[in-house]
């Protein structure tokens, strides 16, 4: 009984061994995602914090409707460029459904 116990600790150990290189790349992968998720997040709240900023010029009448309505566009599409990348993009927010279906029509 103490032979077999003796080989399967040695099977788990050389299996240990032979994934590490895996486990570690997987570690990496997941670190990228994460990295990759965040990024998208921090240019989503950019654009949004952009579009604030371009609601608020307008009514002011620091920029004409026109201006508005060029950048907005830009913006929104932005908007809408960085939702289509991100992981789980299709519970996006009311905005890219928006602009989306607007497009599509």
């Amino acid at each position: 009984m103490g032979g077999w116990v003796r080989i399967h600790t040695a099977m788990f150990l050389i299996d240990d061994i032979f994934l590490a290189p895996l486990h570690g790349a997987l570690w990496v992968f997941r670190q990228v995602a994460g990295a990759a998720r965040q990024e998208l997040e921090a240019s989503e709240g950019a654009i949004t914090a952009e579009l604030s900023e371009l609601y608020m010029m307008l009514e002011t009448g620091r920029i004409t409707e026109g201006e508005f309505n060029a950048r907005e566009k830009e913006l929104l599409d932005l908007l809408d460029e960085a939702q289509g990348q991100g992981p789980g993009s299709g519970g996006g927010g009311s905005e890219g459904g928006v602009g989306g279906d607007e497009r599509e029509a």
